[in-house]
């Protein structure tokens, strides 16, 4: 991709910018080069196949046909006040949805800067836009996912709760999340290979302990705290309120996970800028 003059930080080892303000003001300086960097990592994912993006349409669905099919019918499973395979198999892709997006950009974000070799050695290049690019390419996954869900409640319940309104604000504290997440583990994965294959056993161990298959009211009283730490839970509960129940979300608890989703946006990006000085080295 041929690199804009507007997209090239000036060259100053000592003057990588990390103020909190920073977070969304580098978001919006390369939102072009953003957009670009989003379309060509979505695409590349189908470059060369049959169907091409159309895949990213057909994956959720086999997907949902797939977990209705086992838990639904052969496993018989239930969700709380549900009393069909269909309501569980929404119940489940669901929290799924939350989940899936959490992971893509976890899993990936120990390899940003070390995929791109290029840019790290060749260019001056604004390196902290690549979470951005992660998280961009997730969104648009997950979007796919929640139009899927949405045809399948409408041929099971008829018209969606307007409450579902209220799913971007619910994922956004999650959004934020991950970003500094995904600037932590890219900065460290630079130095420390190893991080990918931790990353991939904590969302794997997070799928389960997570309340994804299962309603959070069939945990034990004695773990509830435990489950309660875990940042996936309170997405993923809120998450089913607006898209099932039609709930509004707790906006003040809403309020304390955004809160404490940017510090860690914030102190991720503080990680990246303070060691990207020896990327090149190490690369």
């Amino acid at each position: 991709m041929t690199q804009n003059n507007n997209y090239v930080l000036r060259s100053s080892r000592s003057k990588f910018p990390c103020g909190p303000q920073h977070l969304l003001l580098s978001f919006w300086r390369h939102r072009d080069l953003l957009w670009g960097l989003i379309v060509r990592d979505v695409s590349g994912r189908y470059r060369g196949s049959f169907f091409g993006i159309i895949w990213s349409f057909i994956q959720p669905l086999i997907m949902l046909a797939i977990y209705t099919l086992v838990f639904g019918v052969i496993l018989q499973a239930r969700w709380a006040n549900t009393s069909n395979s269909l309501e569980f198999a929404l119940a489940l892709f669901a929290g799924l949805i939350v989940f899936n997006f959490f992971a893509e950009c976890l899993n990936r974000a120990p390899i940003l800067v070390v995929s791109n070799p290029s840019f790290v050695k060749k260019v001056v290049f604004p390196l902290e836009v690549f979470p951005w690019v992660s998280v961009g390419s997730a969104m648009f996954h997950m979007t796919i996912s929640v139009m899927v869900w949405m045809l399948f409640y409408l041929s099971v319940h008829g018209l969606w709760h307007i409450e579902l309104l209220y799913l971007p604000i619910v994922m956004l504290p999650l959004i934020f999340l991950v970003l500094g997440l995904s600037w932590l583990l890219s900065s460290i994965g630079v130095y420390i290979r190893d991080i990918s294959q931790l990353t991939g056993l904590i969302t794997t161990g997070l799928l389960f302990l997570s309340p994804v298959f299962y309603d959070i009211s069939m945990i034990p009283a004695k773990f509830n705290w435990l489950y309660r730490l875990n940042p996936l839970t309170f997405v993923i509960e809120q998450a089913r309120h607006v898209m099932l129940e039609g709930i509004i979300p707790d906006m003040m608890e809403l309020t304390i996970y955004t809160s404490v989703s940017l510090l860690m946006a914030w102190l991720g990006l503080v990680c990246f800028q303070r060691t990207r000085h020896g990327f090149a080295d190490v690369i």
